[in-house]
């Protein structure tokens, strides 16, 4: 699926509130596509050229059409559990960092699996399995000292969050594991040594001292927060820049030196005047060199802030920007910064001395939900896209923010698309089904008018007694989806339990059930 929004014939959106109100209305036309997206939650995207490569389902676009791309091949996500936590693109080489949730009775779990690789662009498609140590891996040498180390023998709490690639190089973010390296394109693996937490910097003349969970001198990731590894960036100088829960590391020599002897430049909110230690994603700026970080609270530091930075000088100095505000990923077009987080997006056209909040994207014929979360962005040689919890938005690179394009999932009605095959032909449907008004915000009811003519719309309780009349009025032939936000008509909402829709079009009336839940 994709935009085929703004191409359409016809571009309607009724609102129903005043005030201009998403909340119950009735958007289209919408789209009916077989080769979709896998979900409209999408959590990390990159991009290279005019082609955009899209996580949790691997799937591929090129040049804004109206199809996406199924990574046939590679099995670890089209049939199995895996979804795709990081992504690192170069010419015709995909490397897509897999994990996914454990369920525990303690909870959720984000576990690590292995990486999908292709060489080819996506053609084919090869498995890594993920780098662990083995149980006798308790000690390393570092400076020509020897020091224990807590191996990583388990996948739980080490899945790649990161992922950057130079030539046949691999670094790796992988929380628990830390930074990983391999310079063989994934065949061997070594684990990387970190600064401790209070050092300024590791070098091998020096010894040190690393704080662990019982009375061993021991390299221990429990102990340390610096030894968690978030993300990762190679600058085409080669410095490799690494952030983790305890700051950010620098390092003039990781791409080429060997295990004991890279030296590290470790910067904290006390030593350097970053905004925050956690160091969620590092992002550089092709049209300056700049570095750019987003910054989160890690709870070291009374100081500690949400936000970005921005470095010029290697990080010797940094400015801040959008302090307080909990950004997800940075991306760029040109001097347009663009900054998503969970009060939406943030664009500035002056490179970053003012910036334009965004707190709903909308297109003519559709919405990101105002509840939404957005997590990334990436641009193309077209356009820049926004991915959040409700979908992908994309912009022209020329002026954007001026207009949208949203792609969404949206099933046929006439069956499922590529990742379910089977579903059956319906009438209408409404998604999420159940559906929470607390968590979910709003619901998605789609339907089919055959000829043109009045369309109503009604919702009933239990005792078929009227809740709330979403729309009477007039449309022309197409598909489209009702919207509603769980409230009555006295702005109430409504009591758990089923909530029935009936949908009157010329000729036809479609009905069906929405199981409403805390």
């Amino acid at each position: 699926m994709k935009h085929a929004f703004l191409r359409s014939s016809l571009l309607i959106s009724m609102l129903l509130l005043t005030g201009g109100s998403l909340h119950a209305q009735v958007v289209g036309t919408v789209p009916s596509p077989y080769e979709s997206i896998e979900q409209n939650s999408i959590s990390n995207m990159e991009a290279i050229g005019d082609t955009l490569w899209i996580g949790p389902g691997l799937n591929r676009n090129i040049q804004n059409q109206p199809t996406w791309y199924f990574p046939e091949g590679a099995d670890s996500t089209t049939t199995g559990r895996g979804r795709v936590f990081s992504l690192a693109l170069s010419a015709d080489t995909v490397l897509a960092g897999l994990g996914y949730n454990l369920q525990t009775p303690n909870g959720s779990v984000q576990t690590g699996i292995g990486y999908h690789t292709s060489t080819d662009g996506g053609d084919s498609w090869s498995f890594l399995q993920l780098p662990l140590d083995a149980e006798d891996d308790t000690t390393f040498i570092y400076g020509g000292h020897q020091y224990r180390i807590l191996p990583i023998i388990v996948p739980q709490q080490s899945p790649p969050f990161d992922i950057d690639l130079k030539g046949s190089t691999i670094f790796t973010a992988n929380w628990a594991s830390g930074i990983l390296r391999s310079v063989d394109f994934g065949q061997n693996w070594q684990r990387l040594i970190l600064p401790p937490q209070p050092a300024d910097s590791l070098v091998p003349e020096e010894t040190y001292t690393f704080t662990s969970s019982d009375t061993l001198n021991r390299y221990d990731p429990r102990s340390d927060q610096n030894l968690l590894g978030f993300s990762a960036h190679v600058d085409p100088k080669g410095i490799l820049w690494t952030g983790t829960a305890g700051g950010l590391n620098i390092s003039p020599n990781a791409l080429t030196a060997s295990r004991d002897s890279i030296r590290w430049n470790h910067l904290t909110v006390d030593n350097s005047g970053l905004l925050g230690n956690w160091i969620i994603g590092i992002d550089q700026q092709s049209s300056t060199g700049d570095i750019w970080l987003t910054n989160w609270n890690a709870g070291i530091s009374a100081s500690e802030q949400f936000g970005i930075q921005r470095t010029s000088d290697g990080g010797e100095t940094f400015e801040s920007y959008l302090a307080g505000q909990r950004i997800n990923d940075i991306g760029f077009s040109g001097n347009y910064i663009f900054a998503v987080g969970d009060n939406g997006l943030f664009i500035s056209s002056d490179n970053g001395q003012n910036w334009q909040q965004i707190e709903q994207i909308q297109s003519p014929d559709s919405f990101i939900k105002a509840s939404a979360r957005y997590f990334s962005v990436a641009t193309t040689s077209e356009r820049v896209w926004i991915s959040t919890s409700d979908g992908l938005a994309s912009t022209a690179r020329e002026n954007p923010g001026q207009t949208w394009e949203i792609t969404r999932v949206n099933f046929p009605l006439s069956g499922g698309n590529r990742y379910q095959q089977n579903a059956p032909d319906v009438e209408a449907y409404a998604y999420p089904n159940p559906f929470s008004p607390q968590r979910q915000g709003i619901v998605r009811i789609k339907f089919n008018v055959e000829n043109q003519g009045n369309v109503k719309i009604r919702l009933y309780d239990f005792g078929m007694n009227l809740v709330r009349e979403l729309e009477n009025g007039s449309f022309p032939q197409g598909t489209y989806e009702a919207v509603w936000d769980g409230t009555d008509h006295n702005g109430n909402v409504v009591a758990n339990g089923p909530v029935f829709y009936q949908i009157e079009t010329t000729g036809n009336v479609a009905r069906g059930k929405i199981l409403v839940i805390d």
